[in-house]
């Protein structure tokens, strides 16, 4: 064989490497090590946009409704479900061979007025909530049992303080709400994984008040396998130290870790948090890069998504998955909050469905762990 020949089968095989490099997934540079997915619409599901659903196919290994699965969507009135958007969520994800995440059961949020009133507007007693949980969460994770990988049982219960969250279930039934739903998830499906689900867990004083909701519920015999952390960060915080030692609180409680809503908001913001009842006013300093990002702040924001994955790479051992909260920058919904009218840019594929480069970067990054 002559040199050139050699040459020229050498330089073939490398670029073949470099093409399949780049063609790597990061769901399949995780895999081992943990779930890499993605939050998912009814568009998506329903192929309204075929490249959007085609890559969420391609790209991720498992996936989450959005809002189809909240309590309002399936169950709007007492004694009514409405299935169909559900019920083609998690076809879409069967089909394409996904892991599917039940998003979520028992929310003081989109959630109707209906399980906390009586046909005179006034609060129902403790046993007829707790009858109307029961048979909404019966009825929503037993319709999917065996098909849903693990539910997100209670979500947002917590203030940032660590104090329980006042709303109508803290109202009626007191802390005990969180304990009857994990109850009863775990009667209508004892195979599923069953999982607790806030915001700003990196906050020290939520975090204890989370990990003391733990202790209990394991003390009482309640199954509870991850709490997960909904990872709406921002280009400066949380800091990287103040996540991980929420990650250890957390793994010395007994629990796993999922990050579950993972974005990075690279416009400044007057708020650090994710409920969603907050609301500011616009103005163009809040909104500085209409017409693209500086190079100076795409690096900046790029390093902190490296900063991050790396310490989600450290926990593999406890981080079972790593949720982006949406496909692309067109739909995030940090587009409207906390401030209507804004241009973000916090995910992982660009306004053309493009991945943006940080995504190879990630994907050298697990070669580490």
């Amino acid at each position: 064989m002559k040199i050139g020949t050699v040459f020229a089968i050498t330089t073939l095989g490398l670029l073949v490497s470099v093409h399949a490099m780049a063609q790597k997934t990061l769901a399949e540079a995780t895999k081992g090590k943990f779930l890499f997915g993605v939050a998912v619409n009814m568009q998506q599901v329903n192929g309204v946009s075929p490249i959007e659903s085609e890559l969420i196919a391609k790209e991720f290994s498992t996936i989450v409704a959005e809002n189809c699965m909240k309590p309002q969507p399936t169950h709007p009135e007492e004694n009514k479900f409405n299935w169909e958007d559900a019920d083609k969520f998690v076809a879409f994800g069967e089909k394409n061979k996904q892991v599917v995440t039940g998003h979520c059961l028992i929310w003081h949020s989109q959630i109707g007025r209906w399980m906390f009133v009586d046909s005179t507007g006034k609060d129902v007693s403790p046993e007829v909530l707790k009858e109307r949980m029961r048979k909404h969460i019966y009825a929503v994770v037993g319709r999917y049992k065996g098909r849903v990988k693990g539910w997100d049982v209670v979500n947002e219960a917590f203030e940032d303080n660590g104090s329980y969250r006042k709303s109508k279930f803290y109202q009626i039934l007191g802390k005990d709400f969180i304990k009857y739903a994990f109850q009863y998830a775990h009667e209508a499906d004892p195979n599923a994984e069953l999982y607790y689900n806030d915001y700003n867990v990196e906050s020290p004083t939520k975090c204890d008040g989370i990990v003391q909701m733990v202790k209990e519920l394991k003390a009482a015999g309640c199954r509870i396998d991850a709490v997960g952390s909904q990872s709406h960060m921002h280009i400066n915080t949380p800091s990287v130290a103040a996540t991980e030692t929420s990650f250890k609180k957390l793994k010395d409680a007994g629990v796993h870790i999922l990050i579950t809503e993972w974005d990075i908001s690279i416009l400044p913001s007057p708020y650090d948090g994710a409920n969603i009842s907050m609301n500011f006013k616009y103005s163009k300093e809040m909104d500085p890069y209409r017409d693209g990002v500086p190079d100076s702040v795409q690096q900046k924001w790029n390093k902190r998504v490296l900063d991050m994955f790396e310490l989600f790479l450290k926990y593999n051992d406890v981080i079972d998955r790593v949720t982006v909260w949406g496909l692309s920058d067109t739909g995030t919904w940090l587009n409207g909050f906390p401030i209507r009218g804004r241009k973000d840019y916090p995910v992982l594929f660009d306004r053309n469905n493009q991945r943006k480069s940080v995504v190879d970067d990630m994907i050298k990054l697990t070669k580490k762990y």
